[in-house]
């Protein structure tokens, strides 16, 4: 399997997605879908493209506890679950745009799918007035979208989840994970118990004889 590596300096902190997010919720003659499909693809770790594609009866918002997506890839659904953050953020979405069951959850103006084009002029433009400018940074200007998918899968391997429920969530394989995001997976720092390891490698003493 070749899969590409994303370095670590390559992926944004949680910081820099929360201002370019904000950036793009403040601004002025942006379609109003923006922001909420920004900030799902951020939060859930979906491809643009999946996200682009949901509609409103993909989405489950309980009154309480939590709220799942149901999200298609190559033919294939899998759930992801919504905290009660975002099922609170994606009710007050519905009533705002007043999205009936069949409606795609993040439209245009016009009902429609909104064009890659749209999400990605703004996200340059976010990218533009956010993101430092110095020698260290700006070569990382023009990044797609999916670099918030990248950063969430990292945060989540960060925070100690599985790579097994990280790769589940994120409709990947385990080995997919390691082998994109590598510096997740290093061990140069890990404590090793030689020790215990000898142990438990050794041969039972009935056959050392």
């Amino acid at each position: 399997m070749s899969v590409e590596v994303m370095e670590e300096e390559w992926l944004y902190s949680e910081e820099q997605v929360r201002v370019l997010l904000e950036w793009v919720r403040g601004r002025e003659g942006v379609e109003r879908s923006v922001y909420p499909f920004m900030r799902v693809v951020a939060e859930q770790a979906l491809r643009p493209g999946e996200a682009r594609e949901l509609r409103v009866s993909d989405v489950v918002l309980p009154e309480c506890g939590l709220g799942k997506l149901t999200v298609s890839y190559r033919e294939k659904a899998r759930e992801v679950p919504l905290h009660s953050q975002s099922v609170e953020f994606l009710q007050a979405w519905l009533s705002e745009a007043g999205l009936r069951e069949n409606d795609l959850l993040f439209p245009d103006l016009r009902g429609r799918s909104a064009s890659t084009p749209l999400y990605q002029q703004v996200w340059e433009q976010a990218q533009e007035a956010v993101l430092p400018r110095d020698e260290r940074y700006s070569w990382r200007l023009g990044e797609p979208i999916s670099i918030l998918r990248e950063s969430c899968l990292v945060k989540w391997l960060g925070m100690g989840i599985s790579p097994f429920a990280v790769a589940e969530l994120a409709g990947v394989t385990p080995s997919w994970l390691a082998l994109r995001y590598p510096h997740c997976f290093r061990v140069e720092d890990a404590e090793i118990d030689w020790d215990r390891l000898a142990d438990v490698m050794g041969l039972p003493e009935s056959l050392k004889s």
